[in-house]
């Protein structure tokens, strides 16, 4: 049981920091942000900050952020689709860069406390 709790916490670790990588490089390039999910289905804990829902949902399966324009056509200048094809490559190649930092951090952890520090 504590194996599965495991499991999700570091999925949910993984997915959080995949997400944030979106998430902060929308906000940078001034993307209007309605939602920052974590887990899929009927939220459990939401809660709103300026213009951004928070919410942790009750299927700990992946996440997302919801962006203005994203899905739909939009004529907010704030909007995914207005933005220039570098910002959205940007945010869109966020997610992944953030994952591909997260393990660079893991690795260089569990090689420190396998090797430890030479002492000659």
């Amino acid at each position: 049981m504590i194996t599965a709790f495991a499991a999700i916490f570091v999925f949910g670790l993984i997915v959080f920091f995949h997400e944030l990588g979106h998430f902060s490089i929308a906000k940078i390039v001034g993307i209007k942000v309605h939602e920052f999910a974590l887990g899929m289905g009927p939220s459990i804990i939401k809660y709103k900050k300026g213009e951004t829902e928070y919410s942790l949902r009750i299927l700990p399966i992946g996440g997302y952020v919801r962006m203005e324009g994203e899905d739909e056509a939009s004529d907010d200048i704030r909007s995914f689709n207005k933005k220039t094809v570098f910002e959205r490559i940007a945010v869109i190649f966020a997610g992944p860069l953030m994952n591909f930092i997260l393990a660079l951090i893991l690795f260089a952890i569990i090689f420190y406390n396998i090797s430890g520090i030479p002492t000659t």
